[in-house]
């Protein structure tokens, strides 16, 4: 059993970017924030920084490093989850008299696509030439916690017995650091002219092929939907951290994420995840478990009333309400394996959500946390999420696997956390920058049905991209390099 120690100081003068900046943490580190939505999803923002142990899964082989050295699981021995099962139940702490936030500590990283073949009997695709490892997970005993509602900042550590002079040791170093004034970097705010230029493999003809193709699957009855999606890729001299920063300046989402994993590489490549999701994965808290499909997408408008339009005709598409209605009932699925009977219900349905670039379709999928189940088991429920998968989603990740011929990594899994108390919060790695050295890379996807149309689908995917692209370039300042 862990002691939980915390101190809490005012924040009214701090914001989670200032802070994370503040600290620069060297290491592997973590910025969660959310600047969109209500209370229920905005509350707070997390940082993590000096983590105890780092988890890297890459196939059947995981790595944990540690104060004791590095150990190697063979994972078709033994689940990834079995160990992080334990590493959380050591990581426990001691009942707290007082309301916490759901997050104080535990596991935070982010899980790739690949992750799926833990849960089904799905295909890893041929081709990998990505640097991302399938999972990296980061035990982190350090956590600060700001509360955008009290206007607070909370250091938490959890603290083995006998070590408790340590943690406070720890938080005394950060307290330190906060006190010295860093200044902001300033961000670019020019429109990015020529530069370095957005290549992929996969044009706009070649998905537009791989649309129809997909549409033979489906009209031959293997699948009712499939999620196709693409990559781009440029060249960067911009710190991942200044992209961020763009980032959630043109797109703020309900899940914004920085992940710096140096040095974390399949072949000791520096990483980052840069990302401003719209979509929860799931989230768990006091065994209530959540899934927020999204399906059906429009462009935004240039004025107030072409924007109001476009939502009409989003609302009045029958093909965009048949797939939601599909991934709907494939999320209360996904809850009814881990969820009370009769407790799965749909609170929300059909509502429109509106971004920087784009504007959604989503639902609301709650149930109650069966005994004998936890987080863990949630989140492998609803691994991947059907939204980026298809429906049904095994036969339709097969069929992804074909047809894009390649790892997606990162994209599609998903970036959040498990907290020791049962807590999980986890968004959909969409709308996201991978960085790989000096290489950032966007993906984006759009969902195939019978009467989709080639054209439309690949629009899609480039309005989906766009936020994320331009951000990149805006780092770059004027010249877009």
């Amino acid at each position: 059993m862990r002691r939980l120690i915390r101190r809490t100081m005012p924040a009214d003068l701090w914001t989670p970017i200032g802070l994370y900046q503040a600290l620069s943490p060297e290491g592997p580190s973590f910025l969660f924030e959310s600047v969109e939505g209500g209370a229920y999803l905005a509350r707070y923002s997390f940082i993590g920084l000096m983590p105890r142990r780092v988890y890297r899964v890459d196939g059947w082989r995981m790595e944990e490093r540690g104060p004791e050295g590095c150990r190697l699981y063979d994972l078709r021995q033994v689940h990834p989850f079995a160990v992080w099962r334990e590493a959380l139940e050591a990581l426990a702490p001691e009942a707290a008299l007082e309301p916490l936030p759901r997050f104080i500590g535990g596991l935070a990283g982010y899980l790739g696509y690949e992750m799926a073949a833990f849960f089904d009997r799905v295909p890893r695709a041929p081709g990998d030439a990505l640097a991302f490892p399938d999972a990296i997970l980061m035990q982190v005993e350090t956590l600060l916690v700001f509360d955008h509602v009290t206007q607070t900042l909370t250091l938490f550590a959890l603290a083995e017995p006998g070590a408790e002079g340590e943690a406070e040791a720890r938080l005394t170093a950060l307290e330190r650091r906060l006190r010295d004034p860093v200044p902001a970097p300033s961000i670019p705010t020019s429109t990015p002219a020529a530069g370095a230029s957005w290549k992929t493999r996969v044009d706009a003809g070649r998905f537009r092929e791989m649309v129809r193709a997909a549409q033979a699957y489906i009209a031959a009855g293997d699948a009712f939907q499939i999620v196709l999606a693409r990559r781009w890729s440029r060249p960067i001299a911009a710190p991942p951290f200044a992209i961020y920063r763009t980032l959630r300046r043109l797109n703020p989402s309900p899940y914004l994420f920085f992940l710096n994993l140096p040095g974390l590489g399949r072949n000791g490549e520096d990483l980052a995840l840069i990302g401003a999701s719209p979509e929860m994965l799931v989230r768990v808290e006091g065994g209530e478990v959540t899934l927020r499909p999204i399906a059906g997408t429009r462009p935004r408008g240039r004025s107030p009333e072409e924007d109001q339009a476009l939502e009409q005709e989003l609302r009045a598409d029958p093909k965009e309400q048949a797939e939601h209605v599909m991934l709907v009932d494939l999320g209360r699925n996904d809850l009814g394996r881990v969820c009370d009977y009769g407790t799965v219900r749909v609170e929300e349905f059909m509502v429109v959500e509106r971004y920087s670039h784009v504007m959604h379709l989503v639902s609301t999928v709650r149930g109650r946390l069966r005994p004998g189940c936890d987080a863990l088991d949630a989140l492998a429920a609803a691994f991947p999420a059907g939204t980026v998968s298809g429906a049904p989603k095994v036969r339709a990740m097969e069929i992804i696997a074909e047809l894009e011929g390649e790892a997606r990594g990162p994209y599609a899994g998903g970036v959040g956390y498990f907290d020791p108390r049962g807590n999980a919060d986890w968004c959909i790695t969409i709308r996201t920058v991978m960085v790989q050295g000096d290489i950032a890379m966007v993906q984006a996807g759009a969902g195939v049905v019978a009467d989709s149309i080639p054209e439309r689908e690949e629009e899609e995917t480039r309005n989906k991209a766009r936020a994320m692209q331009l951000a990149v370039d805006l780092s770059h300042g004027a010249d877009g390099r």
